[in-house]
């Protein structure tokens, strides 16, 4: 890594490395920053992994729907670091960390951050951190639509919708291990797809240009059969079939619209269906509400029952990071700040190890 300062705690300027975005739909460049002072009630921590989001990428490209920032800001909406210095947690110990970045908050794609207390949790005992942090923000985001949104059951069928991105696969295994009785992947990448057997999909579809809804209906009515649970990754035409095989009473959640910004919704087939159509927001949720959501994706990773593909960049290479989320790497894209000699300053062992993988 390329960091070589110390991190017990910032200097006496408070001057840290960190990403900037400069202005609305500026690529992010990595300089000096000046960080806030802790205040009571919020911890600061130096960032041991930072996942870069596609959130992150859209709230800089200032089109995201609930948020825009003008004046330079330090972006990075998650991480896992070590507590530097807090009134709740001793420091030294291993946290997660959400951050709402913006011109006057910081975010987690730094050496450091300060974060208000109610946006942290403790990490449990031997986790891997980096793995920790890569299924955060995803992990949620395809646990909490799937269990908590749409209530899915035992046996039930589920399809998801943008399966080979990292809410996806993620996705995938989640409703495999709670027991779903028929898993379908769809997406447009086809080698990407291959990989979903392997994580519980017990079909997958591809995507196809210039396919009309009718068609991927007829292909996904013949893959899944009567679908009780979307996870909607992608909205637009995709969606349009997939509610075209929806059994009676289905749910369908939605996370994300990279393949069109509206859908056509027939009335009556939503009511003659009954179906349910939700949509969940990770940054409008609060971090105590994703807890038991994290602690089962935390627990299932402890047990090695989990995989989650990622690629570590150091801080310093954030904009190769921020280019390959952009290209949808079909892996989790992961910022380690650090120059691997964290334990030196802060007595502790668990220290990232390298586990690029190339999609």
């Amino acid at each position: 890594m390329s960091s070589t300062r110390s991190h017990d705690a910032t200097d006496a300027h408070g001057e840290i490395r960190a990403a900037v975005v400069d202005a609305p739909g500026a690529s992010p460049r990595v300089r000096s920053v000046t960080l806030p002072p802790r205040t009571p009630g919020s911890t600061l921590m130096a960032v041991v992994a930072a996942p870069v989001n596609p959130l992150d990428l859209v709230i800089a490209s200032g089109t995201f729907h609930s948020a825009r920032h003008e004046a330079p800001y330090v972006p990075g909406s998650e991480c896992v670091g070590v507590v530097l210095a807090s009134d709740r947690y001793q420091p030294g110990s291993w946290v997660y960390a959400e951050c709402h970045a913006s011109p006057d908050t910081p975010g987690s794609l730094a050496t450091q951050v300060v974060v208000d207390d109610k946006n942290v949790l403790a990490l449990p005992e031997g986790i891997d951190p980096v793995q920790a942090a890569a299924v955060g923000n995803s992990g949620t985001a395809a646990f909490m639509p799937l269990v908590e949104e749409a209530g899915l059951r035992s046996g039930e069928t589920v399809l998801v919708l943008g399966a080979t991105g990292a809410v996806g696969q993620l996705a995938i295994q989640v409703a495999h291990r709670r027991g779903a009785g028929r898993v379908v992947g769809v997406a447009r990448d086809r080698s990407a797809l291959e990989r979903l057997p392997a994580l519980g999909a017990d079909a997958i579809l591809d995507l196809r240009a210039e396919e009309s809804a009718e068609a991927l209906a007829e292909r996904l009515r013949a893959a899944a059969g009567p679908v009780d649970v979307v996870l909607d990754g992608v909205y637009g035409m995709p969606l349009e079939a997939a509610l075209q095989v929806c059994a009676p009473r289905a749910r369908i959640v939605n996370v994300g619209n990279p393949a069109g910004a509206t859908a056509r919704l027939p009335a009556g087939l939503l009511r003659g269906k009954q179906l349910t159509l939700s949509g969940f927001a990770g940054l409008h949720t609060p971090l105590r509400a994703k807890e038991a959501a994290l602690t089962w994706l935390w627990t299932s990773l402890g047990r090695g029952e989990l995989r989650v593909d990622v690629r570590t960049f150091p801080l310093d290479d954030l904009p190769s990071a921020w280019q390959a989320q952009a290209v949808s790497p079909h892996a989790k894209c992961v910022v380690v700040p650090q120059d691997g000699g964290l334990h030196k300053h802060t007595g502790t062992t668990r220290t990232p190890r390298d586990r690029s993988t190339h999609p």
